[in-house]
């Protein structure tokens, strides 16, 4: 599963070439696949051309575009039935006060009611995702919206966006590592601070105090560093794709070794 290519913006930082990085597709599919809820942006009706923000929770059909269970009553659905274009923003739950250097990512589309065909389908996903919703999922006023997305705008923190094109984003896939990678990363601070440390010293030549690793994925991992210079990040490649916690685990035993 190689990167794919997305549309950069032009003073987005770039890796350097010997570290491999998901593409920004990849990785606004990940981050969609880990969040739950976001903020619905809609078209005002009682202010026109003003935008009006909703807490959305959200769920995901094959291709990654959200789907929605509203009722008639709320603003936003409102606003919908009258302007279908809307954005969804979902963040990455930031790991410290750094809130800006959390992920992001803005979908752009419009949101309609589902065919008929598709109801079915999308009852059993949204339900799976939110077991409380089966107390109103079959009220008369509630129904199914989906997100047909035109353009995607990913965040990966400071210096790191560009824009990804729908076909792009509905063609990637989530990184195999999303659902064990909270666990990768509390277990590497908790209990290996020392070996990232070492790492970094190695692969990326800078000398740290300490080293928190920030995010992890089947390419690489990147660390946050406290320096004599200051906080400094960098991402630190893996010496071959992973796939799984059991091959994370080798491979950071294999680079520590060679490290040392």
């Amino acid at each position: 599963m190689p990167p794919t290519s997305s549309r950069q913006h032009g003073a987005s930082a770039t890796p350097s070439p010997d570290v491999p990085t998901p593409t920004h597709a990849e990785q606004a599919r990940t981050l969609m696949y880990l969040g739950r809820v976001g903020t619905l942006s809609t078209q005002s009706r009682k202010q026109p051309g003003f935008p009006f923000g909703s807490v959305m929770p959200y769920g995901l059909d094959a291709a990654g575009q959200p789907l929605f269970l509203i009722s008639n009553m709320a603003m936003h659905t409102q606003n919908l039935q009258a302007d279908a274009r809307a954005s969804l923003l979902v963040m990455q739950a930031p790991g410290s006060a750094d809130v800006l250097g959390a992920a992001r990512v803005t979908l752009i589309g419009e949101a309609a009611p589902l065919p008929e065909a598709d109801l079915a389908d999308a009852r059993e996903l949204y339900l799976k995702a939110y077991p409380n919703a089966k107390y109103w999922v079959d009220y008369d006023d509630f129904a199914f919206y989906r997100m047909s997305i035109t353009d995607t705008y990913f965040v990966g923190g400071f210096g790191v966006m560009g824009w990804v094109t729908a076909d792009d984003y509905r063609q990637a896939s989530p990184d195999p590592l999303a659902d064990a990678a909270e666990g990768i990363i509390r277990h590497m601070n908790g209990d290996h601070p020392d070996a990232l440390a070492l790492l970094a010293r190695v692969h990326a030549k800078i000398e740290a105090s300490e080293a928190r690793m920030t995010a992890v994925d089947r390419l690489g991992f990147h660390v946050r560093l406290t320096t004599t210079e200051g906080m400094r990040g960098t991402r630190i490649a893996f010496r071959r794709e992973v796939v799984n916690k059991r091959e994370v685990r080798e491979i950071f035993v294999e680079m520590v070794k060679q490290a040392r």
